[in-house]
């Protein structure tokens, strides 16, 4: 399995305000780089927005290292955080739909 190195990073300034990501992919001697931005947005905003385009941008199956200096995206990964992020959105989708 092809192993990826993902590093990200994201930024508004003032927050809110303008802002952007940039996400720079790294396979063996191959290097992929992606950026946007929004008018206006927040740092954690972009912080998630950068992780989820690096990997949207994977084409297959990968060993993914991320690196991040973002505390707030570090403990949503780590912590269990995005995992209940998931479950209330699908909670409040179900709530919305019935």
């Amino acid at each position: 399995m092809k192993e990826v190195t993902i590093y990200t990073d994201g930024a508004a300034e003032p927050n809110p305000g303008p802002g952007g990501y940039g996400v720079v992919l790294i396979c063996g001697p191959h290097r992929k780089e992606l950026s946007g931005g929004f008018a206006r947005t927040t740092n954690n905003r972009m912080e998630i927005l950068a992780a989820l385009k690096g990997l949207e941008a994977l084409k297959t199956p990968c060993k993914v290292r991320r690196q991040s200096d973002s505390q707030y995206l570090v403990k949503a990964m780590t912590q269990g955080w995005a995992r209940r992020w998931q479950a209330h959105r699908e909670t409040m989708s179900e709530l919305l739909h019935h």
